[in-house]
């Protein structure tokens, strides 16, 4: 007898990738209470077993989903609290269409699914071991007060600008220096006050 279908090959590394995609994309979506295994192995086109095999739960493939943002430990790059005002305020400024589209899927993963305790608990894992944690450690005395207080700002921009569309802080070429220097001003007073 011989065989007429081509055996497809197995690519575990464009299987996870894939699993990985059809969960982001279901996580934006809906709440982590609200998804099931079996609705991301459908839109991956993959057995179930699959995710767990790779993840080992759907607890693990959230975390994966929510710590595999592609700007790990950026809050770990400024060397001292004095570099902080003017790297968060360059990072506000500079930020790219497709790295803000980014963070801004990040964060409606995040909100949606915050309310359950399992996602809940991930969600402040990751928030503390890469955001929190990190700016806490940097700035020291009050730091983690101070820290919260510097996330709560930086969400506040990352809402106008990529969810609620406010033209005035899509920034040209002129009026870039000028708002980042507000917003060194912004974080600065953040630290100080």
């Amino acid at each position: 007898m011989v065989r007429t279908t081509p055996i497809r090959k197995r690519n575990p590394v464009a299987t996870r990738a894939t699993i990985l995609a059809a969960a982001h994309q279901r996580f934006v979506r809906e709440s982590y209470d609200g998804v099931g295994l079996r609705d991301i192995a459908g839109d991956a086109g993959v057995d179930v077993a699959l995710i767990g095999r790779y993840f080992g739960s759907k607890e693990g493939l959230f975390r994966e989903v929510v710590f595999a943002d592609k700007e790990a430990h950026l809050f770990r790059e400024p060397k001292s609290v004095a570099d902080l005002p003017a790297f968060l305020a360059q990072l506000v400024a500079e930020d790219a269409d497709e790295d803000r589209q980014h963070r801004m899927e990040m964060f409606i993963i995040m909100l949606r699914s915050a309310s359950s305790p399992k996602a809940g608990e991930i969600i402040r894992d990751l928030v503390h071991l890469d955001v929190l944690g990190p700016l806490a450690e940097l700035i020291g005395k009050d730091g983690e007060l101070r820290a919260n207080m510097l996330l709560s700002i930086l969400i506040g921009i990352g809402v106008l600008r990529s969810i609620m569309r406010v033209d005035a802080l899509s920034l040209d070429d002129g009026d870039r220096a000028e708002c980042t220097e507000r917003f060194r001003c912004l974080f600065e007073a953040a630290l100080t006050c």
